[in-house]
Protein backbone atom coordinates (compact mmCIF):
# COMPACT_ATOMS: atom_id res chain seq x y z
CA UNK A 1 0.00 0.00 0.00
CA UNK A 2 2.98 2.30 -0.33
CA UNK A 3 5.04 4.37 2.06
CA UNK A 4 3.46 5.15 5.42
CA UNK A 5 4.81 7.56 8.02
CA UNK A 6 3.30 8.79 11.27
CA UNK A 7 4.37 12.09 12.78
CA UNK A 8 3.51 11.82 16.47
CA UNK A 9 4.65 11.91 20.06
CA UNK A 10 5.18 8.84 22.22
CA UNK A 11 3.19 10.16 25.19
CA UNK A 12 0.29 11.74 23.29
CA UNK A 13 -2.91 9.72 23.42
CA UNK A 14 -3.99 11.35 20.14
CA UNK A 15 -0.88 9.91 18.53
CA UNK A 16 -0.89 6.55 20.29
CA UNK A 17 -4.52 5.80 19.33
CA UNK A 18 -3.40 5.96 15.69
CA UNK A 19 -0.45 3.65 16.36
CA UNK A 20 -2.77 1.13 18.01
CA UNK A 21 -5.06 1.17 14.98
CA UNK A 22 -2.13 0.54 12.65
CA UNK A 23 -0.80 -2.27 14.82
CA UNK A 24 -4.20 -3.95 15.14
CA UNK A 25 -4.41 -4.06 11.37
CA UNK A 26 -0.84 -5.28 11.00
CA UNK A 27 0.26 -2.25 8.98
CA UNK A 28 3.94 -1.38 8.81
CA UNK A 29 4.80 2.28 9.26
CA UNK A 30 7.63 4.60 10.16
CA UNK A 31 7.14 6.59 13.36
CA UNK A 32 8.65 10.07 13.46
CA UNK A 33 8.89 11.48 16.99
CA UNK A 34 7.96 15.15 17.20
CA UNK A 35 9.22 17.53 19.86
CA UNK A 36 6.06 19.46 20.64
CA UNK A 37 8.05 22.42 21.97
CA UNK A 38 10.04 22.64 18.73
CA UNK A 39 7.91 21.30 15.90
CA UNK A 40 9.69 20.14 12.79
CA UNK A 41 9.40 21.94 9.44
CA UNK A 42 7.88 18.77 7.98
CA UNK A 43 5.08 18.69 10.56
CA UNK A 44 4.30 22.35 9.89
CA UNK A 45 4.37 21.64 6.17
CA UNK A 46 2.01 18.65 6.36
CA UNK A 47 -0.40 20.21 8.89
CA UNK A 48 -0.24 23.95 8.20
CA UNK A 49 -3.77 24.57 9.52
CA UNK A 50 -3.54 23.21 13.07
CA UNK A 51 0.23 22.57 13.27
CA UNK A 52 -0.43 19.56 15.53
CA UNK A 53 0.22 15.86 15.73
CA UNK A 54 -0.66 13.28 14.65
CA UNK A 55 -0.19 13.45 10.92
CA UNK A 56 -0.29 10.31 8.79
CA UNK A 57 1.68 10.54 5.56
CA UNK A 58 0.54 7.94 3.01
CA UNK A 59 2.42 7.95 -0.28
CA UNK A 60 3.29 11.60 0.28
CA UNK A 61 -0.29 12.64 1.05
CA UNK A 62 -0.89 13.99 4.60
CA UNK A 63 -3.95 13.22 6.73
CA UNK A 64 -4.36 15.21 9.95
CA UNK A 65 -6.52 14.93 13.10
CA UNK A 66 -6.62 11.57 14.90
CA UNK A 67 -10.32 10.77 14.35
CA UNK A 68 -9.99 11.53 10.65
CA UNK A 69 -6.85 9.38 10.50
CA UNK A 70 -8.60 6.47 12.23
CA UNK A 71 -11.40 6.52 9.68
CA UNK A 72 -8.90 6.80 6.83
CA UNK A 73 -7.06 3.75 8.14
CA UNK A 74 -10.34 1.87 8.45
CA UNK A 75 -11.41 2.68 4.89
CA UNK A 76 -8.00 2.02 3.36
CA UNK A 77 -7.15 -1.26 5.11
CA UNK A 78 -10.20 -3.47 5.49
CA UNK A 79 -8.51 -6.22 7.52
CA UNK A 80 -9.42 -6.45 11.24
CA UNK A 81 -12.20 -3.82 11.10
CA UNK A 82 -12.44 -1.30 13.91
CA UNK A 83 -15.88 0.07 13.02
CA UNK A 84 -19.11 -1.96 12.65
CA UNK A 85 -20.43 -2.61 9.15
CA UNK A 86 -24.00 -1.62 9.97
CA UNK A 87 -24.50 2.07 8.96
CA UNK A 88 -26.55 2.86 12.07
CA UNK A 89 -24.02 1.31 14.45
CA UNK A 90 -21.24 3.09 12.58
CA UNK A 91 -23.04 6.41 12.94
CA UNK A 92 -23.48 5.77 16.67
CA UNK A 93 -19.76 5.09 17.05
CA UNK A 94 -18.95 8.38 15.33
CA UNK A 95 -21.40 10.21 17.59
CA UNK A 96 -19.80 8.81 20.74
CA UNK A 97 -16.30 9.51 19.43
CA UNK A 98 -17.21 13.16 19.00
CA UNK A 99 -18.76 13.24 22.47
CA UNK A 100 -15.65 11.69 24.03
CA UNK A 101 -13.19 14.02 22.31
CA UNK A 102 -15.16 17.25 22.44
CA UNK A 103 -17.42 17.09 25.49
CA UNK A 104 -15.83 14.60 27.87
CA UNK A 105 -12.17 15.40 27.32
CA UNK A 106 -12.68 19.17 27.46
CA UNK A 107 -14.59 18.93 30.74
CA UNK A 108 -11.89 16.72 32.30
CA UNK A 109 -9.10 19.04 31.15
CA UNK A 110 -10.98 21.96 32.71
CA UNK A 111 -10.54 20.22 36.07
CA UNK A 112 -6.86 19.54 35.46
CA UNK A 113 -6.01 23.04 34.24
CA UNK A 114 -7.80 24.89 37.04
CA UNK A 115 -7.46 25.21 40.81
CA UNK A 116 -9.35 26.44 43.84
CA UNK A 117 -12.96 27.48 43.36
CA UNK A 118 -12.66 27.30 39.59
CA UNK A 119 -11.61 23.67 39.85
CA UNK A 120 -14.48 22.86 42.21
CA UNK A 121 -16.94 24.26 39.69
CA UNK A 122 -15.37 22.22 36.89
CA UNK A 123 -15.70 18.88 38.68
CA UNK A 124 -19.47 18.42 38.32
CA UNK A 125 -19.62 18.85 34.52
CA UNK A 126 -16.72 16.40 34.17
CA UNK A 127 -18.48 13.84 36.35
CA UNK A 128 -21.66 14.24 34.32
CA UNK A 129 -19.92 13.37 31.05
CA UNK A 130 -18.18 10.37 32.62
CA UNK A 131 -21.52 9.19 34.02
CA UNK A 132 -22.98 9.22 30.52
CA UNK A 133 -20.10 7.05 29.30
CA UNK A 134 -20.49 4.75 32.30
CA UNK A 135 -24.11 4.14 31.26
CA UNK A 136 -23.12 3.59 27.64
CA UNK A 137 -20.53 0.91 28.48
CA UNK A 138 -22.73 -0.80 31.10
CA UNK A 139 -23.01 -4.55 30.56
CA UNK A 140 -20.28 -4.57 27.90
CA UNK A 141 -16.61 -5.50 28.05
CA UNK A 142 -15.71 -2.96 25.36
CA UNK A 143 -17.68 -0.18 23.73
CA UNK A 144 -18.41 -2.39 20.74
CA UNK A 145 -19.25 -5.46 22.82
CA UNK A 146 -16.82 -8.32 23.36
CA UNK A 147 -14.12 -7.10 21.01
CA UNK A 148 -12.14 -3.89 21.04
CA UNK A 149 -12.60 -1.34 18.29
CA UNK A 150 -12.68 2.27 17.19
CA UNK A 151 -14.43 3.76 20.23
CA UNK A 152 -12.12 2.03 22.67
CA UNK A 153 -9.14 3.63 20.96
CA UNK A 154 -10.84 7.03 21.05
CA UNK A 155 -11.57 6.63 24.77
CA UNK A 156 -8.10 5.31 25.59
CA UNK A 157 -7.08 8.48 27.44
CA UNK A 158 -9.64 7.59 30.13
CA UNK A 159 -7.93 4.32 30.94
CA UNK A 160 -4.34 5.49 31.36
CA UNK A 161 -4.13 9.28 31.25
CA UNK A 162 -7.17 10.21 33.36
CA UNK A 163 -5.77 8.60 36.55
CA UNK A 164 -2.57 10.61 35.99
CA UNK A 165 -4.58 13.82 35.63
CA UNK A 166 -6.30 12.90 38.88
CA UNK A 167 -3.04 12.34 40.71
CA UNK A 168 -1.59 15.65 39.54
CA UNK A 169 -4.71 17.74 40.13
CA UNK A 170 -5.73 16.11 43.41
CA UNK A 171 -9.15 15.22 41.97
CA UNK A 172 -9.79 11.54 41.25
CA UNK A 173 -12.66 11.47 38.77
CA UNK A 174 -12.54 7.78 37.87
CA UNK A 175 -13.15 5.18 40.57
CA UNK A 176 -14.75 1.74 40.76
CA UNK A 177 -17.28 3.02 43.29
CA UNK A 178 -18.37 6.05 41.27
CA UNK A 179 -18.29 4.60 37.74
CA UNK A 180 -18.09 0.79 38.01
CA UNK A 181 -18.72 0.04 34.32
CA UNK A 182 -16.27 2.60 32.96
CA UNK A 183 -13.66 1.59 35.53
CA UNK A 184 -14.02 -2.09 34.59
CA UNK A 185 -13.67 -1.15 30.92
CA UNK A 186 -10.44 0.74 31.66
CA UNK A 187 -9.04 -2.30 33.45
CA UNK A 188 -9.96 -4.58 30.52
CA UNK A 189 -8.50 -2.15 28.00
CA UNK A 190 -5.15 -1.82 29.74
CA UNK A 191 -4.80 -5.62 29.96
CA UNK A 192 -4.87 -6.15 26.18
CA UNK A 193 -1.35 -7.16 25.08
CA UNK A 194 -1.26 -4.88 22.02
CA UNK A 195 -2.35 -1.97 24.19
CA UNK A 196 0.20 -2.63 26.94
CA UNK A 197 3.03 -2.59 24.40
CA UNK A 198 2.43 1.05 23.53
CA UNK A 199 1.35 2.51 26.88
CA UNK A 200 3.86 5.18 27.98
CA UNK A 201 5.34 4.70 31.46
CA UNK A 202 3.02 6.11 34.10
CA UNK A 203 5.88 7.79 35.97
CA UNK A 204 6.79 9.69 32.79
CA UNK A 205 3.23 10.92 32.35
CA UNK A 206 3.03 11.93 36.02
CA UNK A 207 6.29 13.89 35.80
CA UNK A 208 5.25 15.74 32.65
CA UNK A 209 1.71 16.43 33.89
CA UNK A 210 2.93 17.63 37.28
CA UNK A 211 5.42 19.96 35.62
CA UNK A 212 2.70 21.35 33.37
CA UNK A 213 0.40 21.86 36.35
CA UNK A 214 3.16 23.69 38.26
CA UNK A 215 3.88 25.93 35.29
CA UNK A 216 0.21 26.90 35.02
CA UNK A 217 -0.01 27.62 38.74
CA UNK A 218 3.13 29.77 38.60
CA UNK A 219 1.79 31.70 35.62
CA UNK A 220 -1.51 32.40 37.39
CA UNK A 221 0.26 33.64 40.54
CA UNK A 222 2.43 36.18 38.75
Amino acid sequence: MGELKLFGNSISFFSIRVEWALKFKGIEYEFIEEDLTNKSPLLLKYNPVHKKIPVLLHNGKPIAESLVILEYIEETWKVNPLLPEDPYEKAKARFWAKFIDEKCLSSVLSVFFSQGEEQEKAVEPALETLKILDEEIKGKKFFGGESMGYLDLVASWISHWLPVFGECSGVNLLSAERFPSLYAWSENFNKVDAIKEKLPPREQLVAISARRKSQLAAAENK
